[in-house]
């Protein structure tokens, strides 16, 4: 089926159920905008502000409102954005995208306290401030999995391999990535052991190299690449892109080590972070990625404030409320589409992209198989990924590493 009818399909059957229904809610109160402030990069990054675009656009088109998009050149562009917009009066909600907002969407919100704000990945704690997070730990667990288990497929005979991620700053939230992604490597390693999950009293195999560095910086791909080299001499074959920007310069490095095998895919493989990266360096170095999924987070926001049931506090997204998930092919059909509006994909390219990320997924049937497994286990909760961010990864290492 087409993917453009599969879409209207579900949007009837939606609606047919009351999910996309305008009457349902109620008519807004103050502002008649959706408003939204980019973190650095804005449009056009295929990542967090992309992603934060697809769900303001598909929030304004459900429930009636203009959509305002505000970008930011420098981090200095923050709170006078945010300021600006809340002076205006005209916004039923202002979304902050990113952490780094975090201290200007805390001053505005004070300032402005009948204003209804959220923030993306930010610990805000104000009454009319929606703090939306997520469940790194968990998606980080389905792809540590997805990497030990290609790992064992693809490791030269009497190799362990090695199954890295390349971290950004060492800040609490990264330690959900790394305690989530060793958890599922160590699965794979216990034969599929839930226990390994029960941080207390876990006794994991240790049969796979783990190498992780963290790099000190979010936008250095010169570091990325660097520190993927090393883990790649080492017998890497599956690395995580933990890092933004530095982590393209990961991605590089993989892509680089295959096609000096003469490969047009993996191994070695990267895992994207955030956004669909499947689509980086030549849509067949980048198995999967760890979906952060903004753009649900900014619907869901917005759906509070348009219907009137919008709370401060925080809110968190995971497996179970479509907020975390491992890329599909219908993901990298919707980058694709991106990358080719934002001028980074020809789209003579797109064919050739699509069929090396759908051989990959052929490939590798039988790990994605048992990635949903996992998934499923997450997602219903019989088992639970240690969370290293309230509780520190001392204890998470002590067990993993």
């Amino acid at each position: 089926m087409p993917k453009a009818l599969r879409a209207v399909l579900v949007v009837a059957v939606m609606a047919a159920i009351g999910l996309f229904s305008s009457s349902v809610i109620p008519a807004l109160g103050q502002g008649t905008q959706l408003c939204i402030v980019f973190d650095i990069g804005g449009r056009g990054d295929l990542s967090f502000n992309d992603m934060a675009a697809l769900g303001g656009s598909r929030a304004a088109a459900q429930f009636g409102l203009q959509l305002v998009e505000q970008q930011s050149a420098t981090e200095a562009d923050y709170l006078p954005n945010l300021r600006t917009l809340s002076e205006a009066g005209n916004c039923a909600l202002i979304v902050g995208i990113g952490f780094l907002l975090s201290d200007a969407v805390t001053a505005v919100a004070d300032e402005f306290p009948d204003q209804k704000f959220a923030i993306i990945d930010g610990f805000v704690l104000k009454d009319n401030v929606q703090a939306v997070l997520y469940t790194e730990n968990t998606g980080s667990a389905l792809v540590g999995a997805l990497g030990a288990l290609i790992n064992q497929r693809v490791k030269p005979e009497g190799s362990a391999g090695g199954v890295g991620v390349v971290l950004g700053i060492e800040i609490p939230i990264l330690w959900r990535f790394e305690c989530g992604y060793k958890a599922g490597i160590r699965w794979v390693d216990s034969g599929f052991d839930n226990s390994v999950f029960d941080i207390n009293n876990v006794a994991a195999k240790k049969t796979t190299p783990i190498p992780f560095v963290y790099t000190g910086s979010f936008n250095d791909p010169a570091l990325g690449q660097s520190a993927a080299q090393a883990m790649l001499a080492q017998g890497a074959q599956v690395i995580y892109n933990v890092a933004g920007l530095t982590g393209r310069g990961m991605i590089t490095a993989v892509a680089n080590a295959g096609r000096a095998l003469g490969r047009e895919t993996g191994p070695p493989y990267a895992i994207g972070v955030d956004a669909d990266q499947d689509y980086l360096e030549g849509g067949g170095f980048v198995v999967a990625s760890m979906m952060k999924r903004v753009d649900q987070g900014v619907f869901l926001a917005a759906q509070d404030a348009a219907s009137g049931s919008f709370v401060g506090g925080v809110r968190t997204l995971g497996l179970a409320e479509g907020g975390i998930s491992v890329s599909t092919l219908d993901d990298f059909d919707d980058f694709l589409q991106l990358g080719i509006d934002a001028g980074e994909i020809s789209a003579n390219d797109r064919d050739v992209l699509f069929g090396r990320a759908q051989a990959n997924r052929l490939l590798f049937t039988e790990e994605f198989a048992k990635v949903a497994e996992l998934q499923s286990l997450i997602a219903s909760g019989a088992v639970t990924v240690h969370d290293a961010f309230g509780e520190g990864i001392e204890q998470c290492r002590l067990a993993y590493d």
